[in-house]
Parts: structure tokens; C-alpha cells; sequence
């Protein structure tokens, strides 16, 4: 079956959403799932991995996920593209090229209805299926683990925002999101939550459909890159002058609007120095309005700059030299810039979220968007401090060890 044979039940991670962003700038929750990758070959058990493909579906074990976290890693380049992802002309060649490798490495292959009959030729009845990437949680997929490979299922959901906030998202996952939760609810032994808030929005999201299966709370572990040697300075950066940082992609719900009505009006204040401003994130979707007051902001180039493209390394360096993070966020299921950031010791200002108070408690200074006002003052003393020697204390934050000791402690 591609893997040692023993007493203890195969774990199957789904590494759709891994392989179909090949190429793309790493989100949270890619993270998550390349975590999942890395802690599963650490194990001593039978391992696998699914992904679906524009042909099917693929099964690797354990030596074929170790060689694509190579890939996905950058260790190993990926190939060519094979005939079948050629055929494909629509997708991206960084996708042609990813599934064109989990091809060739995969243990088994078959075309979507030949699903179950490849699970229950390749795998040992009793395993666990983990999906955390909220791809390919569809009901061929769910239905297939259960009746086919006898296998249990535990689901990550990460938030409901696209419910409780749809005004910030784009119509075709709000579309998708309600249906996937009734799925999970009906389908999933156990819902994985990265916080008590999360696990308690699951709850209220769920109860109106039926009884919702156990939830195993688990925060994700935070890890920081140690710093480059250094960072690009955008033109007309002066680094004689304290700065700030927005981390996360430019879309409706990271609020950055709130930062330009607050950067005008510390200009209009005369505030000295002035503090200049990093939007480190690239832009999203949905957000024409904001793009077009961003291309002809005033104090572009001078006071405020767009960063797009660092490295993780390059991240942490920008980081540590800034006067704080900023986080006006309408709404986060985890969010780890500000985690990041307090793990650095960087101070942090954000918006007052549930999540923030669970994981953080009194970490960073909370103020509401409601009002610019306490921003306005706390950044004023966040100006005067990065002038001293004070020396930045990193907090401690969850490790990834409590992370998958919680979860394998309740799915054994």
C-alpha cells in the first residue's frame, strides 16, 4: 500500500488546495496545510495524500508527499509539464507543472468516479481522512472516505466569515461557503477550530441545519522566518523616520481604507516626525475604490508605500525596525500578522477582536474602528518610543508541537 504496514490506521491528508495554488504567494491557510504535510511525515504510521486534479484524483504515500514538500518548498524544481496538463491550456503553468509531478509520483490514479474503488484498493480500512485547506470538500469526496475506505473525517474550518461577512467577500465563495459548512456538519466525525471564537462561530453557524459534530479546539502554531540581512526600501523611503507596517492582501475586509483617513489626518495634524507607512500585501479583489484612492493618495511615495512581494525572511527584517504593526481588520478567524509581530516584540494596535483577546489577552493595544481617535494617540506614542534604546520583549506564542499533540491526543 506504499507505506509500512502496521496496527495504527493510515492518517490522508487532502493536498488539493496545496497544488492548485502552485506558484501563488502563500496564504494562512496554505500554511496550515503544508504544516499538516510536514507534521504527517514526521509520524510513525501509515501516511497518504489526495489531491484532486483536472484529471482525477491522485494518491501519494509517504515517499510521494516528502517529494512534493520538496517541490512546494523550492528544494526541488518542479517539471515539465506532462501531455495531459498541456491539454489543459486554461490553467496556470505553474499548475500544469505541480499536477504534472504529483502525476508522476502519485502511488494510484483514477478519473473521479473511480474514487472509491482506489481508496479501498490502496488504503487500510479504519484511517482518518483530514481535510484543512477548505478544498475538495465536496460530497463525492466525503461520502466515498466514509462508505468506501471506512475511514473517519475530521474537517478544519478556519472562520464563517464568508457568512456572518459577505459584504467583504467574493460572491462565488459566499455562493460555495454555506453549502461546504452543511456537508461538514452532516458528514465530518469531528470539526478541527484554530480558537475558541472560531469554534463558537462553527457552533452558532451550524445549529440552525442540526446537531454539529465535536469541535477540537487547537490554535495554529506561529512561526517567524529569521530576518534577512535586509529588505528593499521602496523609493522615498527614508529610514531616518519611524514606520509602520499593514501586513495581509488588499481587499475589503482588512479595512485599509481606515489607515489612509488615518495617515491624512496625522498629516493634517502636523504630526513630527511623521511616520511612514508600509502596505506589505499585494492587491485582492473587490476593491477598485480603494486601488484608485491608493494610485493618486496624496502622500504616496512620501508618507505612505506599497510593498508587495517580500519574503517571509524579508518580512521579519521589515518587521523588527518598525515602530509597530497595524491591524484594523473588520474580522479575522486567526490572523497571524499580529501574532507574528508580537512574536518579534514588535507592538501591536488592532481592532478588537474575540480571537485577538483569546490568543493575545493583553499583548497588543485593542481600539475599536469605529474611532480614529485612539489610533491617532497610540501611534503618536509609538513615534516617541521607537526613538529610545527600549529593548523589544518577543512574546511567546503557540507552537505547532501543541497544535498536533491537541489534535492526535482526540483523533486517536
Amino acid at each position: 500500500m506504499g507505506d509500512l504496514p502496521g496496527a495504527k490506521p493510515p492518517f490522508i491528508l487532502d493536498l488539493t488546495r496545496l497544488v492548485s495554488r502552485a506558484g501563488r504567494a502563500a496564504t494562512g491557510i496554505d500554511r496550515v496545510e503544508r504544516a499538516y504535510l510536514s507534521w504527517l511525515l514526521s509520524l510513525e504510521r501509515p501516511v497518504f495524500a489526495l489531491v484532486r486534479t483536472a484529471y482525477g484524483f491522485a494518491l501519494l504515500d509517504r515517499a510521494g508527499m516528502a517529494k512534493l514538500a520538496a517541490r512546494l518548498d523550492g528544494a526541488v524544481p518542479w517539471g515539465a509539464p506532462d501531455a495531459l496538463s498541456r491539454l489543459r491550456r486554461r490553467l496556470p503553468e505553474p499548475r500544469q507543472r505541480a499536477e504534472a509531478d504529483v502525476r508522476r509520483v502519485a502511488l494510484a490514479r483514477c478519473l473521479p468516479g473511480r474514487l472509491g474503488a482506489m481508496l479501498a484498493r490502496s488504503l487500510q480500512p479504519g484511517g482518518v481522512y483530514l481535510n484543512v485547506g477548505h478544498s475538495n470538500v465536496t460530497d463525492r469526496v466525503l461520502t466515498v472516505f466514509r462508505q468506501d475506505a471506512q475511514a473517519r473525517i475530521a474537517v478544519m474550518i478556519h472562520d464563517t466569515i464568508p457568512l456572518d461577512y459577505p459584504q467583504f467577500q467574493r460572491p462565488e465563495v459566499v455562493a460555495r461557503f454555506g453549502p461546504m459548512l452543511r456537508r461538514v456538519r452532516t458528514r465530518a466525525d469531528w470539526i478541527l477550530c484554530n480558537s475558541h471564537a472560531t469554534a463558537a462561530d462553527v457552533e452558532r453557524a451550524m445549529a440552525r441545519w442540526g446537531p454539529v459534530p465535536p469541535r477540537i479546539v487547537a490554535h495554529l502554531g506561529v512561526t517567524v522566518a529569521p530576518a534577512a540581512p535586509d529588505w528593499p526600501r521602496p523609493p522615498g523611503f527614508d529610514p531616518a523616520r519611524p514606520y509602520f507596517i499593514a501586513l495581509g492582501t488588499i481587499e475589503p475586509r482588512k479595512n485599509h481604507g481606515f489607515l489612509l483617513d488615518l495617515w491624512e489626518s496625522l498629516a493634517r495634524d502636523g504630526v513630527q516626525p511623521m511616520p511612514q507607512l508600509l502596505i506589505c500585501g499585494a492587491r485582492g479583489w473587490r476593491n477598485q475604490a480603494l486601488f484608485d484612492r491608493l494610485d493618486s493618495f496624496a502622500q504616496r511615495g512620501r508618507d505612505l508605500f506599497e510593498v508587495p512581494g517580500l519574503t517571509d525572511a524579508q518580512l521579519s527584517a521589515a518587521l523588527s525596525g518598525a515602530a509597530g504593526l497595524l491591524f484594523p481588520s473588520h474580522a479575522e478567524g486567526y490572523g497571524l500578522p499580529p501574532m507574528e509581530a508580537a512574536a518579534l516584540g514588535v507592538p501591536v494596535l488592532c481592532n478588537d477582536l474575540a480571537v485577538y483577546r483569546e490568543v493575545l489577552e493583553d499583548i497588543p493595544v485593542y481600539a475599536s474602528v469605529n474611532d480614529i481617535y485612539p489610533w491617532q494617540k497610540r501611534i503618536i506614542a509609538l513615534i516617541a518610543e521607537s526613538g529610545t534604546a527600549r529593548e523589544r520583549k518577543p512574546a511567546a506564542m503557540p507552537t505547532w508541537d501543541a497544535h498536533f499533540n491537541t489534535v492526535l491526543s482526540k483523533l486517536v
